[in-house]
């Protein structure tokens, strides 16, 4: 039923669903399909060498797992689940008694599980597998549902991923740009002579090379391959003799087209200019949204992204900007120019629009990233498919190296995955992309080690700066319990010791010009403003305004909010922490030392929940003027 009351249409009664679990000529089979490209594979359980009941019950778990809804939406990740399934079944294969029913595997079956896989990097991952699958099963004895609640053994350390440093990020970069400025020139280059041909601006003098260049030039522009012919010596189609006397069928392709090469350079920028996972960049579609109308003014592109880990909010928005990301510059800005393409998100997202639109066009394909490829004579020699190990590959390939040399003096190889681009560029730019700072805390820079020493600096370095501005900017001035029973009976005198005339003592007192952790005395006469401006500055700076006055009142928000800034410093990097709230912190905790333990127990006790609501809302700068 409709939520507009109208009856659903089922499908008819005996109708087989197109997903899931199907036995076909006594095949068992479970068919899956991938969200992200709309295809499907049949993952085949009737060749598992265990019992038929351990088959179907397998089988089942799967189809259960990976059905449509679930958090498995990518084929990847459906392999996993898959293998998973295979490494349990050829466990129990190789065991002398070998459980029948579902209700026979047990505890130990598992551990042996994790046993067969001893010395393996992902032996605790692929336990992991086994366990998220097995809880879909039906059947399972109590014993077996409790192993699969424990908490499972640690993951031995692999090869450690380290970000670069900031000259390999910089040789990465520019590498990157390198070849897709080569493209660029080739491509365009090429176009320009196919267009002038077409239209009959070039001479025909009758020259056999000429023609045969742009023959090829056309064959690779309508069909994205070269002419070929039916060859009875290799039984198929073969490139036509003459072909090669210019190049080898990539070469020739590629005159019109991005190579594999070139494509990888595009991921790679793409990952230093925005800083996405490797499925983001590489699925990354062609079509766009242009919220800057064609103006002129800053370009923007707005694209949409898919990250199946975050279930239902994989899909996202991502922003590119024109920008420039200046980290990645080289060390003298001056001989970057202003208009160079790849040096912002979107002048690189146009870039690639443009020198893949013919490519895309000729598969049908909706994704900017399309190369060439080694395809059949049937089909364009194109493809839209990446995988991240064709990253290292591309590195390989130019011969990048670190900064560091092996013991014998050479230079080494220097490692570059999406994954560890992505970790660089966080950590350079210090801010989440695609996660929560929590998670950039204590998943990306806290198991960083590629430049702990430096990074450590460079907090230590943020909080001195930070602490040694709010020294010397003082802390503000405060009225005491003292300070308001004599304002009761000599106004004029508490006034004058308080720089404000008896009018404005009056309304601090009464709580007509409160900010957050203070009263303002002069909202037009601050050093945030122009002189006679309305103050617009973040409330978090009255800490060291002239106009700030300090109540009595104040005392139970000023210690929250400098509980919150603590608190703040686990859940933060600890560079954004330093630049965003240490001198704040430095500040309160100077203004608090006047107070004693007892009275700011006694402040937080009677923080009321409007106070701690006002705080979360100061802290997450709802409260400021954007």
């Amino acid at each position: 039923m409709s939520r507009r009351g109208r009856e659903a249409a089922l499908p008819p009664i005996g109708s087989e669903r197109t997903w899931g679990l199907r036995r076909n000529h006594d095949a068992l089979v479970v068919r899956c399909f991938d969200e992200a490209t709309s295809t499907f594979k049949d993952f085949d359980f009737e060749r598992l060498d265990v019992s038929v009941q351990l088959r179907e019950m397998l089988a089942a778990a799967f189809a259960a797992r990976t059905a449509p809804g679930g958090k498995l939406t990518s084929m990847a990740s459906m392999h996993l689940a898959y293998r998973a399934a295979v490494q349990l079944a050829e466990h129990v294969a190789t065991l002398v008694w070998r459980p029948v029913l579902p209700e026979h595997l047990l505890p130990e079956h598992l551990d042996g599980v994790l046993a067969s896989r001893s010395g393996s990097v992902s032996a605790a991952r692929d336990l992991e597998h086994v366990k998220l699958l097995l809880a879909h099963a039906e059947g399972l004895s109590e014993a077996m549902r409790g192993k699969l609640g424990e908490k499972g053994p640690r993951r031995l350390e692999g090869q450690r991923k380290e970000s670069l440093s900031r000259a390999e990020w910089k040789r990465v970069a520019e590498t990157a740009r390198a070849d897709l400025r080569a493209a660029a020139a080739r491509i365009r280059g090429h176009r320009e002579t196919l267009r002038a041909w077409r239209a009959g601006e070039l001479p025909d003098d009758g020259d056999l090379v000429v023609q045969r260049r742009m023959e090829l030039m056309e064959s690779a522009d309508r069909a994205g391959d070269v002419p070929r012919a039916w060859a009875e010596c290799h039984g198929r189609e073969a490139p036509l003799p003459w072909v090669k006397r210019y190049g080898e069928v990539a070469d020739v392709v590629s005159w019109l087209h991005l190579s594999r090469r070139e494509a990888l350079a595009g991921a790679v920028l793409m990952g230093v200019l925005t800083g996405e996972n490797p499925s983001v960049i590489l699925s990354m579609p062609a079509a766009h949204h242009r919220p800057d109308g064609y103006t002129g003014d800053v370009g923007t592109a707005i694209v949409a992204g898919r990250k199946p880990r975050r279930d239902r909010h994989q899909h996202m928005s991502l922003v590119l900007s024109e920008v420039p990301d200046w980290i990645s510059i080289p060390d003298d800005p001056q001989s970057v120019s202003t208009r160079d393409e790849l040096h912002t998100a979107f002048g690189l997202y146009t870039l690639l629009h443009e020198l893949t639109a013919r490519s895309r066009k000729l598969i049908s394909s909706e994704r900017l990233l399309v190369r060439q490829a080694q395809g059949t004579p049937s089909l364009p020699q194109l493809s839209e498919r990446f995988s991240p190990e064709m990253i290292q590959a591309w590195a390989r390939a130019h011969e990048l190296v670190t900064d560091k040399k092996d013991a014998k003096g050479k230079p080494v190889p220097l490692r570059v995955t999406l994954g560890i681009i992505r970790l660089t560029h966080v950590e350079l730019h210090q801010r989440p992309v695609a996660h929560s700072e929590r998670t950039l805390a204590t998943t990306y820079l806290a198991r960083n080690r590629g430049n702990l020493a430096e990074y450590q600096k460079v907090v230590a370095d943020a909080l001195a700066t930070e602490v040694a501005k709010a020294k010397v900017r003082g802390v503000m001035a405060t009225f005491t319990e003292d300070d308001l029973r004599r304002a009761q009976e000599k106004p004029e005198e508490v006034a004058a010791a308080y720089g404000v005339d008896v009018a404005t003592l009056k309304r601090m007192i009464d709580g007509e010009l409160d900010t957050v952790m203070n009263a303002c005395a002069d909202n037009t006469g601050g050093q945030h403003a122009p002189v006679g401006q309305p103050c617009r500055a973040s409330f978090m700076q009255c800490l060291d305004c002239p106009c700030a006055r300090a109540l009595p009142r104040h005392l139970p928000i000023q210690v929250l909010v400098h509980d919150r800034i603590v608190e703040r410093r686990a859940q933060l990097p600890a560079l954004q922490w330093a630049q965003r709230f240490a001198a704040p912190h430095a500040q309160l905790a100077d203004l608090l030392s006047r107070h004693s333990k007892t009275a700011l127990d006694d402040a937080r006790a009677a923080a009321t929940e409007a106070d701690r609501a006002l705080v979360t809302r100061f802290l997450d700068r709802e409260l400021d003027l954007r």
